[in-house]
């Protein structure tokens, strides 16, 4: 197989682990990881790479089960090649792999305010473009002007905000695109204010969220004029097991593994979940976090 598979400056594994890159630490193997060495390698190993053969493409995969027969096809996984972060006059440019919040410290320390929010979400500006990422009052559709993407035919184009239909939690990206770069806009503040809101974003994350544990972050999108976590609350389902999978007891709409949770476990119970929370209110929640790959 690996003869269809074209040569790379990056580094390409084979039946690669993916549980310990995923905040879950959970899932099976990549068939092929890639890690292009910057955006002309992409380039020129999407170009080549037969059609046929699937694409998955991972950030810092907090928000993310990956099932535990793994995925099929090549997983991109952006890395050093693509975190640098420029400051210009009133914005940020970013590469994808860069941290959410290596960004808003590199905003603050400039002086430039409005990303504040992106300190309050754990995943990587690639990442935080495809699904229109927001926090603490904040999206990533009130500030982007562009993103810069690979298409699946290798070719690199820079597509307007405005073109990228941004809604709650969605962009409609090409399919198998991967974002590479993006400007986000931001203006001139009091360096102390900033410094503020981002150290109570903080403080408030860390009293309301189980962010020392292995969880993937907001499990389900807060429906239209309601909260998730209240609708699962009020389902009776707030500290919930399946397994070594738990609905956190702290904010219940996240989901803990507890030590050796499989995949299927943790995707079982917000099923769960989704079916009490259904019956008692007769709302559907909408999965938040991406299931992918091969069930077992």
């Amino acid at each position: 197989m690996m003869a269809v598979i074209p040569a790379t400056r990056g580094r390409l594994a084979e039946h690669a682990p993916l549980a310990p890159i995923t905040w879950f630490r959970v899932g099976g193997p990549a068939e092929f990881l890639l890690r292009p060495a910057d955006v002309e390698d992409l380039c020129a190993f999407l170009k080549e790479l037969p059609l046929e053969m699937p694409v998955t493409v991972i950030g810092a995969a907090s928000n993310l089960i990956v099932r535990d027969g793994g995925i099929n096809g090549v997983v991109i996984k952006l890395a050093r090649g693509f975190g640098d972060v420029v400051v210009e006059d009133g914005a940020i440019i970013a590469g994808a792999a860069a941290l959410d919040v290596t960004v808003s410290e590199h905003a603050a320390e400039a002086g430039l305010t409005g990303l504040e929010f992106l300190s309050g979400i754990p995943g990587t500006i690639g990442g935080a473009v495809a699904m229109n990422a927001g926090a603490y009052g904040g999206e990533i559709a009130q500030v982007l002007d562009w993103a810069e993407i690979v298409t699946r035919a290798g070719e690199l184009i820079r597509v307007k905000a405005e073109d990228l239909g941004l809604s709650y939690r969605h962009a409609n990206l090409p399919s198998d695109s991967v974002v590479v770069r993006a400007r986000l806009r931001a203006r001139p503040g009091e360096s102390a204010l900033i410094g503020a809101k981002m150290a109570e974003i903080k403080s408030k994350r860390e009293a309301s969220q189980p962010v020392r544990a292995r969880t993937g972050g907001s499990t389900f999108a807060n429906p239209e004029g309601q909260k998730a976590w209240e609708l699962i609350d009020a389902a009776g389902c707030r500290g919930l097991t399946k397994g070594q999978a738990q609905v956190s007891e702290l904010h219940c709409n996240f989901l803990l593994n507890l030590g050796e949770a499989t995949a299927a476990e943790l995707e079982g119970l917000g099923e769960e979940v989704r079916r009490r929370v259904q019956e008692n209110s007769g709302v559907a929640l909408r999965w938040e976090i991406k299931r992918i790959g091969v069930p077992v």
